[in-house]
């Protein structure tokens, strides 16, 4: 008779080793699923979400109102700084008067878009998934279905589209107040001419490929940051723990999220300018 081979070596040590280092990968892969079947709950019941008009614009107030100080201040400081640092560089080539350009140019087509949806991540995202959280944890949601209310077209639903809906306007109004802030630190500080600041902006920047694009990418940055606002709220464990995770998953996954998408975008959007 011909000798058997021994079975491979199935030790406790090697199995919990594989599982360790596997498990990771399937949990992301495994909430990557969850995220989009959430996301597609919640495209499914949007229809009332737009029947109940008095919901969705308190979540646009909560989302976007409460966040104009942070966005207009943050976007105004950013302008100003953006006009130091330009107005420096700008000099040493004789181009001094292409600071409009610079300014507007940075702001329209990156710093804008992504530095609005960052801080909107910071204040609005964290709020959204903290406030989703709670309800969690105090058992809002479950009465909500023992009442026959289903949680996500009443509380998801709305708090998803106020972000959606919202972002493209803080974007634009970060990138606004970002120009003025260069004009004032290049016109009034530093005494460059009022006509030449504006006329060169006006000739630079192109409403299809700058305007436009930097509309298109808040508009991603909103689904993003708002999609995972609201999943990490209603996935959260219902323990103090678990709602502090929660916030710090938003933050954080909406940060990398804001990031890649943003060299996505660009790399489609300007690859042909």
């Amino acid at each position: 008779m011909s000798q058997q081979t021994p079975p491979p070596d199935r030790s406790p040590r090697a199995i919990a080793f594989l599982s360790n280092l596997g498990r990771p990968l399937v949990d992301r892969i495994w909430r990557l699923g969850s995220a989009s079947r959430f996301l597609l709950s919640i495209l499914y019941y949007s229809a009332k979400t737009f029947t109940r008009f008095h919901l969705l614009m308190r979540e646009v107030y909560f989302s976007g109102t409460l966040s104009l100080v942070i966005i207009l201040v943050s976007g105004m400081f950013v302008g100003m700084v953006l006009a130091l640092q330009g107005y420096e560089t700008l000099q040493r080539f004789g181009s001094s008067e292409a600071l409009g350009a610079l300014v507007a140019l940075s702001l329209t087509r990156e710093l804008g878009p992504v530095l609005a949806a960052l801080l909107f991540a910071a204040r609005g995202g964290t709020s959204i998934t903290g406030e989703i959280a709670l309800m969690k944890a105090t058992e809002q949601l479950t009465a909500m279905d023992m009442m026959a209310v289903n949680p996500i077209a009443r509380i998801v639903a709305p708090r998803f589209w106020g972000g959606v809906l919202t972002m493209p306007f803080l974007a634009a109004l970060f990138s606004a107040m970002g120009v003025f802030g260069g004009w004032l630190v290049g016109v009034v500080l530093i005494g460059l001419d009022d006509g030449a600041y504006w006329s060169q902006m006006q000739a630079s920047v192109d409403f299809r490929y700058d305007i436009v694009n930097g509309f298109i990418k808040s508009c991603f940055f909103g689904v993003a940051v708002s999609l995972i606002a609201v999943f990490e709220g209603y996935d959260s464990r219902p323990t103090a723990e678990g709602i502090s995770h929660a916030i710090t998953r938003t933050v954080v996954t909406s940060s990398l999220c804001i990031l890649a998408l943003d060299f996505v975008l660009t790399s489609f959007m300007f690859r042909g300018t």
